[in-house]
Formats: structure tokens, C-alpha cells, sequence
């Protein structure tokens, strides 16, 4: 049977598209929930004219997220978790994990779904997540996992720094130590 998409159906067809499908399909499924029209001229002009809108609407929202995708591109992600000594996790970061952590820091509505994982991160580092924030719009996000019970590396970089000031003054007092001997 030959339908013209009112909607779009994950799958099979968009938005405004004719398709030939299965008969028991078109029937049972499609026709019942206003997901398709048999394909009349005026079904079919209709679609068209549909079609036409949600086009300028995915326009808009892809505008719009390539502003957020452009915003995210920044400092990273950082999920803090429980880990072992050698950085395993007690359990795993997982895409709804991710999502929840892109939703507080950008402000946005992203479903588990649209985070691209094959599996569930399970070690602490620093990993490049791809994210679809529309059909066509994909961002990619820096995501750093680290273990909540580590120090901070800046504490430790600051008492680096602190140990070294403290060997150059101590290396000063000796000189100065030295000229009052002589």
C-alpha cells in the first residue's frame, strides 16, 4: 500500500515521505495512529506542506544546538565516583550518568539515549564522548572521571611549588650564611 508519512516513524520514513509499505502495516498500525495517509493528492499536499514546517522547525533547533554544542566544547565534564588504587571503578559511569551530568552543567533536557556509549566506562580518565543533541546536531564532550577519595592534583602542584620556595630559601640562607662567614 502506498502512504504518505504524517509523522515521522523511527525506522521507516520521515515526515512528508511516500513510501510503499505492507498492507496489514498501513492498516494496523500506521492508519489507526495517524502515523500515515494512503496517498491522495490532497493527503500527499498536505504531507508536503507538514514537511515544509517541520523542516524550518529542525532548522531552529539545530541552530540552537550548535550554539550548546559550541558552549560544551570547553573544560571538561568531571564525574567524581569511588575507585580502587589502580583506578578501577566500584561499579561503572554509565550514558545516564553522562546525560545527568551534561543536563546540570549545560542546562538541557538530554535522554540516556542520546549519548553515544557502547559499554559503561568502568576506569577513571579523561574520555571524548560523542552526544546527539538533534537528529542532526552531534557534539562532542570532554568527560574526566576521577576517584572522589584521590587529593586534587592542584593541591599537589601547589605544595610542589610551596617545597620548591622553601628549598630556594633555604638555599638562600646558606649563601647568605656563607658571605657572613667570609
Amino acid at each position: 500500500m502506498r502512504v504518505v508519512f504524517l509523522d515521522d516513524v523511527d525506522g521507516v520514513a520521515r515526515a512528508g515521505e511516500i513510501k510503499n509499505v505492507a498492507d496489514g502495516y498501513a492498516r494496523n498500525y500506521l492508519l489507526p495512529r495517524k502515523l500515515a495517509a494512503a496517498a491522495t493528492t490532497a493527503s500527499m499536499q498536505q504531507a508536503e506542506k507538514r514537511a515544509k514546517q517541520l523542516a524550518v522547525e529542525q532548522e531552529k533547533l539545530d541552530a540552537a544546538a550548535q550554539q550548546l554544542a559550541g558552549s560544551m566544547g570547553g573544560s571538561p565534564i568531571v564525574i567524581m565516583v569511588k575507585a580502587g588504587d589502580e583506578g578501577r571503578l566500584f561499579g561503572s559511569v554509565t550514558a545516564s550518568d553522562i546525560a545527568e551530568a551534561v543536563n546540570e552543567r549545560a542546562g538541557t533536557q538530554l535522554g540516556h539515549r542520546q549519548v553515544s556509549l557502547p559499554r559503561p566506562l568502568r576506569e577513571v580518565g579523561s574520555y571524548e564522548i560523542e552526544v546527539s543533541l538533534t537528529r542532526n546536531v552531534k557534539a562532542q564532550v570532554a568527560l574526566q572521571i576521577k576517584n572522589e577519595n584521590e587529593p586534587e592534583p592542584v593541591a599537589v602542584a601547589a605544595s610542589t611549588a610551596s617545597a620548591s620556595e622553601a628549598e630556594a630559601e633555604d638555599e638562600s640562607e646558606a649563601e647568605d650564611a656563607e658571605e657572613d662567614e667570609a
